[in-house]
């Protein structure tokens, strides 16, 4: 039996719904009449006309929140605001991922190393998602299962890593599969009930992915709805032993 079947109603909290996979998370949880409230953060509300739709459809069930994962005090005031309304929560996935912005882009060679652009990606890519580890642990901390999953990627598979280049995002990914791992060992003690996972989820046709995605077979090249209800899945036949795991899209379990 998976987790998801055993509760109802559900509350959960998708960090990053701005657009691409945590937008298409809010819009699959919406359809799912077992779960009751969805929070949903952004870096700059104002600036996600999607989500900002949504939630005047769905004025009951869906709250918008304003959080910057790489800022400790906005994280503290998110909790804040859903604490005040649910005392506990079922699913988190956290989306925040960074591969390129505008001064910032995938080094393929040690000559293109600088560390504002490392320390760059371990903010984003790392430091935020332990953080929302600390900060959520008390909505964790309940009798039913729970699942916090946070994407993660197969480039930041050590034994995996056959191709090298791309420094600053396999060593952030691969910084954020221990981080989580060693959080799923504290939260084991204090919260036995919720499950911690990192998630691979394929290539997917986000602006993330879009500079990168000329190399790839389109039968590997997945919409936002197809990774969503994969994850979904994966999320939904976890099992308890499977806390601090990596997971990829199809279930399989990656190497470290």
């Amino acid at each position: 039996m998976s987790f998801i079947d055993e509760i109802n109603p559900m509350n959960a909290l998708i960090v990053g719904a701005s657009r691409g996979i945590g937008l298409g998370f809010v819009k699959m949880l919406l359809q799912d009449d077992r779960i009751s409230k969805v929070y949903a953060t952004s870096r700059q509300p104002e600036l996600a006309p999607d989500l900002i739709a949504l939630a005047g459809k769905h004025s009951e069930r869906l709250i918008c929140l304003k959080m910057d994962i790489t800022d400790e005090l906005q994280i503290v005031e998110a909790v804040k605001k859903i604490s005040a309304q649910v005392d506990k929560l079922h699913l988190v996935v956290n989306c925040v991922g960074l591969l390129h912005e505008e001064n910032l882009q995938p080094e393929k060679s040690l000559r293109q190393i600088n560390s504002e652009n490392l320390l760059r990606y371990f903010q984003i890519n790392s430091i935020g998602a332990v953080l929302l580890a600390k900060h959520l642990l008390p909505l964790f901390r309940h009798g039913e299962r729970s699942v916090f999953a946070t994407i993660s990627a197969k480039l930041g598979s050590i034994g995996d890593n056959q191709l090298g280049g791309w420094y600053g995002y396999r060593a952030s990914k691969a910084a954020l599969n221990m981080l989580m791992r060693t959080a799923a060992i504290e939260y084991k003690r204090s919260c036995p009930k919720a499950l911690i996972v990192t998630l691979h989820p394929g290539t997917t046709d986000t602006r993330l992915s879009r500079p990168f995605q000329g190399n790839v077979p389109a039968e590997q090249l997945f919409s936002v709805e197809r990774t969503v209800s994969q994850l979904l899945t994966v999320i939904e036949q976890l099992q308890e032993g499977d806390s601090g795991q990596f997971f990829s899209w199809n279930g399989n379990r990656l190497p470290w």
